[in-house]
């Protein structure tokens, strides 16, 4: 980067440029995923990336200091397109992958010691999630752990335990890998991750798992605008056994179901939906064993922030200003990107009743992180801006808004 004069911002745009020049659709790096490569985060970029980083510096990936996963070959082998294709076909990747991971030593036992290491790296890309959400750098990292699951496929011998469980940890980074892409706006990388993580979940049999894969899908059709699929995604998650049988899955599936109606304008199902959402999570047993992926992030917070989303695309503003007072009042301090998500949507709902200056004031609490970094945050900074100035267009919250957005360019 010093030889070539390149900040973190100037190298993200010259590696999307080649990989838009190498594949034909621009990248989706940000200053935040060099960072991530300059600190070691990601050890072995996948193998677009290596070729751009190659492409731009006139080094090979090893003098640049990456380091191959040992499962990997050097640079300029087949399996260069292996990595390629791996991310985009559903059970044809999940074969790659497993293949590439040339046994070590037949007489390894794999067992769950290893699962519970790799099961271990699970709470830092949950910590990520909620810290920076969206981000590149998540998406890759969590598609590593994913493939670093499925490597110890073929480490060594292992029970049908431990490999049922090792798939479920595959599926649940892949997952995670969805959803920072889903977060990111990178639809069609996200659709290509669950059918991965669709695989995987079948192979491992976890309810839990195939749950979380699927209402993701539901979320991320809702954000498509595609109502009907989002809705049967959803169900699908909903009519899996582990819902009758644990009711916080259940409170969840019926509170991201409220929000599908509301994209819909059903009210009524909106209510139902969300009463039928509150009355489960009130039986849910708060001591019972579940994965952190649904304990880190689901409770009466989230379940007001659905409510908040689902009122504000039914356009009933004082509900969703309700609920979105009582989220930001129980959300937990670690939850970064949906305390600014939450905020945004709230400056909405007081915009909604033609009130541009508490909005403003509300909008402004967002961190200029979020709303300049954060494509879905973005999106609705950019969205409140404009129905701000449609709206009241000549009052002086629309001037502060203005001068205030403009110190961003400067910042």
């Amino acid at each position: 980067m010093a030889e070539h004069g390149h900040s973190s911002r100037s190298l993200a745009e010259a590696i999307n440029a080649e990989v838009g020049r190498l594949t034909g659709r621009h990248g989706g790096y940000d200053d935040a995923s060099v960072r991530a490569l300059k600190a070691g985060r990601i050890r072995w970029p996948n193998a677009v990336t290596r070729k751009a980083l190659e492409a731009l510096s006139g080094r090979s990936s090893l003098a640049l200091g990456f380091v191959p996963r040992s499962r990997t070959p050097l640079p300029g082998g087949p399996q260069e397109d292996v990595d390629m294709k791996r991310r985009t076909i559903a059970l044809g990747g999940v074969a790659a992958a497993v293949a590439a991971a040339a046994p070590s030593s037949a007489s390894r036992r794999i067992g769950m010691s290893d699962v519970r290491r790799i099961q271990g790296k699970f709470s830092e890309i949950i910590a990520s999630d909620h810290q920076y959400g969206g981000k590149l750098f998540i998406q890759q990292r969590a598609a590593e752990l994913a493939d670093e699951a499925l490597a110890l496929q073929n480490a060594g011998s292992a029970t049908q335990r431990v490999r049922s469980n090792l798939y479920a940890a595959a599926a649940a980074f892949r997952s995670s890998a969805m959803w920072a892409a889903i977060d990111g706006r990178r639809y069609s990388e996200a659709q290509a991750h669950m059918r991965e993580a669709q695989a995987l979940a079948e192979m491992s049999g976890d309810q839990a798992i195939k749950f979380r894969i699927w209402s993701h899908g539901g979320a991320m059709y809702r954000h498509l605008g595609r109502h009907g699929d989002a809705l049967a995604a959803n169900q699908v998650a909903r009519s899996l056994h582990i819902v009758r049988r644990d009711p916080l899955f259940a409170s969840l599936g019926l509170a991201r179901q409220a929000a599908i109606h509301g994209l819909a304008q059903e009210r009524t199902n909106v209510r139902r939906a969300l009463d039928q959402a509150r009355e489960a999570l009130l039986r849910a047993d708060t001591g019972a064993d579940r994965p952190v992926w649904l304990t880190a992030f689901f409770d009466q917070a989230e379940l007001d922030s659905l409510a908040l989303n689902a009122y504000l695309s039914l356009g009933d503003f004082p509900s969703a200003e309700k609920h979105g007072h009582r989220c930001l009042a129980q959300l937990r301090p670690s939850m970064a990107r949906s305390r600014a998500i939450t905020t945004t949507r709230l400056a909405h709902s007081q915009l909604g009743q033609g009130e541009p200056d508490a909005a403003v004031a509300t909008a402004m609490k967002v961190s200029l992180s979020a709303a300049t970094e954060h494509p879905r945050v973005s999106r609705m900074i950019m969205e409140f801006g404009a129905a701000l100035r449609a709206t009241a267009p000549r009052s002086s919250a629309a001037r502060t808004w203005t001068d205030y957005t403009a110190t961003w360019r400067t910042a």
